[in-house]
């Protein structure tokens, strides 16, 4: 997996979460809050992360209608923890989630 991106989280957890991702050899682009809009800055990443309890319903529809729209799997996780996102990526290296 090259590129995940995370929509969501916490701004101050925005290099951990970057920091995480390259320890499982992937780059991250976090959008915590957006500037913009988000079909112009996502790209084609290989996963759709988004952190569910932080972040604006609109910014989720956005973020979904454009992941849908280019075929890219979306996982959703409640809680906007390194440990959940660890955990998520643990699922991914070990093969449960298909990224």
């Amino acid at each position: 997996m090259s590129i995940v991106i995370i929509i969501g989280g916490n701004e101050r957890m925005v290099t951990r979460y970057e920091n995480l991702c390259e320890n499982y050899g992937c780059k991250a682009k976090v959008f915590v809050k957006e500037h913009g809009s988000i079909k112009k800055k996502m790209g084609c990443p290989d996963l759709l992360l988004m952190f569910t309890n932080t972040v604006s319903h609109k910014m989720v529809m956005n973020a979904s209608q454009e992941a849908k729209r280019n075929k890219i799997p979306i996982v959703r996780i409640h809680r906007a923890s390194t440990a959940a996102l660890q955990s998520v990526l643990e699922d991914i290296k070990g093969g449960v989630i298909h990224a």
